[in-house]
């Protein structure tokens, strides 16, 4: 059968911004070729894409990510069996239970989330993420047992969250460390997004005045600190192998949708962080994305030397000059001429990328990379 990866770079300019802290609350950065670069965690960018999906996807295509699952699932166990509510949270700990994601005394713990039957939801050690579909199942399986009067039935169980995978679990995977039967590998690598240039924090000091001092003829600020910061153009990359994709969701149609939805919502999310402080949202100056047969590329090293701040052309322009330099030299050097290419970019700045594909308005783009990678999908090499 044939492979096909899709390998996704962007160049996004950010302005003063704080969008992933460190424990100190500082941004989070990173030396490359000898210089400090702003940075951008991938799993920071992949939880901004996951929660983005809710604007392009039904919820039946989604999943949940959670400690507190008998608090979820006692309540879909009394949405689908009203008459249980007094006994749903009791329903949820046995199925629970049976699965193996949570221990019986794990449910008579100090309540951090009492129900309405008065016992404690049970709660996993660590976060499980299980896609809608298969809560529900479980939720049914869960009721169904308790009208025959039996136990829930732990085989079933696991059959049950092994079937009919979210999108979002499908492309960045589940690991449970206790049910590794269940496990699901991730079809989608993200890299920690860098500054092309070298970067120094900034701090902002502000000053927050107390209303009523004014009617006090009262002076001074009534709370003073510090926010740190820096601005930068990042270069951010990802790669999605359809092939694992399309078996995780186990249909070409779902599996077309994923990429449509990956593709679109990656480029055009961000994370949260201090937002609030800074309004920092932008959208990409350029998406190149290029569909192999081969493996997944980074062009990362196009940015091992720094663009300098003094550039006569301006960073974004030498940042796209280099990737494009960048990426034609390595494919010809390796011979990893991509089967297609396509590029979305904004101003005259970015015009060096046109020489790495097909210029597309950005909505265009997503349909001809979803469409020619579910089109490849069975195909003989």
């Amino acid at each position: 059968m044939s492979r096909t990866v899709i390998d996704i770079h962007i160049l996004q300019t950010v302005p003063p911004s704080n969008l992933n802290r460190d424990d100190t609350g500082s941004p989070k950065t990173a030396v490359y070729g000898g210089q400090r670069r702003a940075r951008v965690s991938s799993q920071a960018w992949k939880r901004a894409t996951r929660t983005s999906f809710d604007a392009l996807l039904d919820r039946a295509d989604l999943g949940e990510r959670t400690k507190r699952l008998g608090e979820s699932l006692g309540g879909l166990i009394v949405g689908q069996a009203p008459d249980l509510a007094g006994v749903k949270i009791d329903l949820a700990n046995k199925a629970l239970t049976a699965l193996g994601l949570a221990k019986p005394a794990k449910a008579t713990k100090a309540a951090k989330n009492k129900a309405d039957d008065g016992v404690t939801a049970a709660e996993s050690e660590y976060l499980v993420f299980l896609s809608h579909h298969q809560l529900d199942a479980i939720a049914a399986h869960a009721i169904a047992a308790h009208r025959a009067g039996k136990d829930p039935d732990g085989k079933e169980l696991k059959k049950l969250a092994n079937q009919r995978h979210s999108v979002d679990i499908a492309l960045f995977g589940r690991m449970l460390a206790d049910l590794s039967d269940i496990n699901v590998d991730a079809a989608v690598q993200v890299a920690h997004a860098i500054s092309v240039h070298a970067v120094n924090n900034e701090f902002d000091y502000y000053t927050a005045v107390d209303d009523r001092k004014d009617d006090a003829k009262e002076q001074g600020a009534g709370m003073i600190g510090t926010v740190e910061f820096n601005s930068s153009t990042l270069y951010r990359y990802a790669t999605l192998d359809v092939d694992r994709l399309n078996d995780n969701l186990g249909d070409p149609e779902a599996t077309r949708r994923a990429i449509h939805a990956f593709v679109t919502v990656f480029a055009k999310s961000m994370p949260t962080g201090k937002q609030n402080t800074f309004a920092n949202r932008t959208l990409p100056d350029a998406v190149i994305v290029r569909l192999r047969d081969t493996q997944p590329i980074n062009f990362v090293g196009a940015y091992e030397e720094v663009v300098t701040y003094d550039s006569p052309t301006g960073r974004v322009r030498e940042a796209a000059e280099r990737l494009a330099s960048y990426a034609t030299s390595v494919e010809t050097t390796y011979g990893e001429q991509p089967l297609a290419a396509w590029i979305s970019r904004v101003g005259e700045h970015t015009a060096a990328l046109d020489t790495l594909g097909d210029a597309l308005p950005f909505a265009d783009l997503v349909t001809a990379v979803a469409d020619e990678a579910a089109a490849r999908l069975g195909k003989e090499e």
